[in-house]
């Protein structure tokens, strides 16, 4: 996975890769989870958080580089870190229920925890290319 932490990371697939400039660490360190459902949790849960927008920019909060950790336990609960692109975000409150909500629905997903972190700050740069086309922010 390009541009993460160095601790090791789910198995990913090209539609689970961070985004460019991203720093989302999907972890899952010797799981006892077999290979083929932690590739697939990984890749609905990427999906899911795909599907969470920020109401004030056009683009969803993955892409954005607003989520900085994702946790797989052996028992599929999910802790989750997550920022925004400003403490003082109009959704501050609804948005970590929004996340919650939409993982929850993945397919085996046990429990969901979303920490919301403001350390380090976001800055652009955590932006995808994906979501830098969107917002014309080049």
């Amino acid at each position: 996975m390009s541009d993460t932490a160095a601790s090791p990371t789910a198995p990913a697939s090209p539609d689970t890769e961070p985004p460019t400039g991203s720093a989302t660490t999907l972890h899952a360190t010797g799981s006892a989870i077999p290979p083929e459902e932690l590739d697939r949790l990984t890749r609905d849960i990427v999906a899911a958080l795909k599907t969470v927008y920020d109401p004030e920019i056009p683009a969803d909060i993955y892409e954005l580089g607003l989520i900085y950790r994702v946790d797989i336990d052996d028992n599929r609960n999910i802790d989750l870190d997550m920022t925004l692109t400003a403490p003082g975000c109009p959704v501050a409150g609804e948005m970590p229920g929004w996340v919650e909500n939409a993982v929850s629905l993945v397919p085996g997903v046990a429990n969901v925890t979303v920490n919301m972190v403001f350390d380090p700050p976001w800055e652009q740069s955590r932006m995808s290319d994906e979501a830098r086309v969107a917002l014309d922010w080049y």
